[in-house]
């Protein structure tokens, strides 16, 4: 998969298939559109091709408001979006900034700027709640008549459900606001994680005798938050189970080297002896969370948050048991 900042770019391909969004998670319902997309693309001989925005829109809006709290917590990073959007076979993504500038265009411009000109746009599908341009004032309604009269076709996919539940970013963010990793996984049609490269922190988990990888997100707002029961992917054959803390960590203090930034600090419960005690560092790692432990909680005293994590541990491995256990009984029953 190719992937573009902007559509001024002379590798583009010249003409392709189009869907437009945030695709904040890449959920069911956006996979069951790309796959019409590439259906589409192919019919057609010509790329599939993704726009997405960096920031989100309502962060930039929340930003340009100065209120912050109305920016909704992120699913994903970029790079995980990008993953997503790869595995479900998308030829190429472009990734436009969501500026001023972009925020002011009005729908006419973006229509001929960047849909015709830019990328010489063949089809175009989009989600039936889908708006564009300054004020959002353009909608399916102009995008189908511009089509008609500039030669590309236009399509519109309604909600998608799963046990009459829509599926969308907002239900994903709800999920995950609940710590229900079960229901998540069912929307997203696979367990919910996260990636990135292990850095270099404070150290203070190998002085209390749990050695974390650390993966530190900047401008990120996490939809979940809290103790997970984790697999780790990427350090060996096969996944690493452990205890993550996604948050903000509020034992610590928020001067140290973290800066009271988000953090996700995972714990594998058993670490591959051929890794050594370093072997970790600046390692790409997925890590997924299939299981809420509980909130962040402010232990007083390193001690008590000794014991806490000791406690998680515990509780972790004794979700593996039961994962384990059912895995088993199902694979009893299968060959029954």
């Amino acid at each position: 998969m190719k992937v573009f900042r902007g559509y001024r770019n002379s590798k583009l391909a010249a003409h392709c298939a189009l869907t437009i969004g945030n695709f904040d998670g890449v959920h069911r319902g956006h996979q069951a559109m790309l796959a019409l997309l590439k259906n589409e693309a192919q019919h057609r001989g010509v790329p599939s091709c993704v726009m997405t925005f960096e920031p989100h829109p309502r962060d930039y809006f929340a930003a340009l408001a100065r209120k912050p709290e109305l920016a909704p917590p992120r699913i994903a990073t970029l790079r995980d979006k990008l993953t997503e959007l790869s595995a479900c076979g998308v030829d190429q993504v472009v990734v436009l900034p969501f500026d001023a500038q972009l925020a002011s265009q009005q729908p006419e411009d973006f229509i001929n700027d960047i849909l015709i000109t830019g990328l010489g746009v063949r089809y175009i599908l989009v989600g039936d709640d889908f708006r564009f341009g300054a004020k959002r004032a353009g909608g399916y309604a102009m995008l189908d008549a511009a089509g008609q009269r500039l030669g590309f076709d236009v399509a519109r996919m309604n909600s998608y459900e799963v046990q009459s539940t829509r599926v969308s970013s907002s239900a994903v963010r709800q999920a995950l606001s609940a710590g229900d990793m079960a229901q998540t996984a069912r929307l997203l049609g696979r367990p919910y994680s996260i990636s990135g490269h292990v850095v270099h922190g404070r150290k203070l988990g190998r002085d209390l005798g749990f050695r974390t990888l650390n993966l530190r997100f900047s401008h990120w707002n996490p939809a979940a938050s809290g103790i997970f029961a984790v697999h780790v992917f990427g350090l060996s054959d096969t996944p690493l189970p452990g205890v993550a803390n996604l948050g903000i960590r509020p034992s610590i203090d928020a001067n140290d080297v973290n800066g009271g930034r988000v953090l996700l600090e995972t714990y594998c419960l058993d670490w591959p002896a051929a890794l050594g005690a370093e072997g970790g560092y600046g390692k790409i790692v997925r890590v997924e969370l299939l299981h809420k432990l509980h909130d962040e909680l402010k232990y007083h005293g390193l001690d008590a948050l000794k014991e806490g994590i000791a406690k998680d541990c515990n509780d972790a491995r004794t979700f593996f048991k039961g994962l384990h256990s059912e895995t088993t009984r199902q694979t009893t029953r299968d060959r029954i």
